[in-house]
């Protein structure tokens, strides 16, 4: 079975590390999590977003794996956002053309080739003066855009198992926080963001109901 944890973390001491505790202290403090996101004076933009991009991996990993004996090939046949979503696998060397799949596998699948790319100190580099190469961004919009898929599954598809753990504040918080990060700094396309239009505008206790009924 699949283990879903935290894989990847910071050295201590080291600029990433120092940033990843900044950012961790500012949203644990209880301030607007729209102002959480800024970046802080005087730090690299690209710095900022690796490490938001690994926390997110770490949280939205630890999240469905609050679900995951209760996602089975058996309940989710596709990795669907309801009925009218339905996402499709390719990375290029075992799934070279977009591949309908089970949501576990899929989400599996995602979970390892986010990982990938995360510890692929090419495009994210962990030493200082190291430079980020020139696709870097191309690469984190991706890696978001595909990590908000889980956010649109678990949503839609398992919020009542969650709610029955208590665990949904959680989700709406980390939710909010990945939602108000991708849109600071255009890193998700609007369009991409449709399976869960209401989550973006209205009062959040509403927002889950209307999620349940999608």
């Amino acid at each position: 079975m699949q283990t879903f944890r935290p894989k990847k973390r910071f050295e201590r001491g080291t600029l990433k590390y120092n940033l990843h505790k900044q950012a961790n202290a500012s949203l644990n403090s209880g301030i607007d999590l729209k102002e959480v996101v800024k970046l802080p004076a005087g730090e690299d933009p690209n710095d900022w977003v690796a490490v938001h991009v690994v926390d997110f991996f770490n949280r939205i990993n630890l999240l469905y794996g609050t679900v995951c004996e209760n996602c089975t090939e058996q309940s989710c046949p596709t990795m669907s956002g309801g009925p009218r979503y339905e996402y499709h696998w390719c990375d290029g060397v075992n799934y070279k053309k977009p591949t309908a799949l089970p949501a576990p596998q899929y989400i599996s699948l995602l979970m390892e080739w986010v990982e990938s790319q995360i510890n692929d100190e090419s495009l994210f580099p962990v030493q200082v003066g190291h430079p980020f190469p020139k696709n870097y961004l191309s690469v984190v919009k991706k890696i978001l855009k595909r990590l908000f898929r889980v956010f649109v599954h678990v949503y839609i598809h398992h919020f009542d198992k969650l709610v029955a753990m208590g665990a949904e504040a959680h989700i709406n918080t980390c939710y909010k926080h990945f939602y108000y990060f991708v849109t600071e700094y255009n890193l998700i396309d609007k369009k991409e963001l449709e399976p869960l239009p209401e989550l973006q505008t209205k009062d959040w206790r509403e927002m889950v109901a209307v999620v349940n009924v999608y």
